[in-house]
């Protein structure tokens, strides 16, 4: 979203005085320049996530981040399988070893709204995992390569 003044709209809004100074102090934890845009970015992710849930057809992309217990390898090698089942929404991952036998992995997706949602749920059935979280966003990547009948090439190749 750009900063084109001709493109915004005002709010007038009232909160209670507690919220109002929680959101101030958040404004200014996070060092931005106004409430406007820390509500902005509750405002599209709040939308992201009524888009997951009440479109399930819609595309969307985001991350998965997830933490487990590694138990000598056998919730990776799970972990790896489910991942497998829905190759066309894992973009890619990372994982980095955490302290105590724990693991963080972050997963890059895109996909429609209820494929993601499936990938969440099965990963969440595999013992071991802790903690997940899905975050998305109505802005897709990218496509990369075109295809005709004849070949593949990639978009902006000659």
């Amino acid at each position: 979203m750009g900063s084109d003044s001709s493109s915004l709209a005002r709010l007038s809004m009232s909160l209670p005085a507690d919220l109002f100074r929680q959101l101030d102090t958040m404004v200014e934890e996070r060092g931005l320049p106004s409430r406007s845009q820390l509500i902005a970015e509750l405002i599209r992710h709040a939308l992201a996530e009524h888009e997951s849930l009440t479109r399930p057809d819609e595309m969307l992309a985001g991350t998965i981040t997830l933490v487990y217990r590694s138990e000598r390898g056998r919730v990776r090698h799970q972990l790896s399988q489910t991942q497998a089942h829905y190759l066309k929404e894992v973009i890619s991952s990372q994982h980095v070893v955490l302290e105590d036998d724990q693991s963080l992995e972050v997963l890059l997706v895109q996909g429609p709204a209820v494929r993601l949602k499936e990938l969440c749920d099965a990963i969440r059935r595999v013992r071991g995992v802790q903690q997940l979280g899905l975050v998305t966003t109505t802005s897709l990547l990218p496509p990369l390569y075109e295809q005709d009948a004849r070949n593949i090439k990639p978009i902006g190749a000659i």
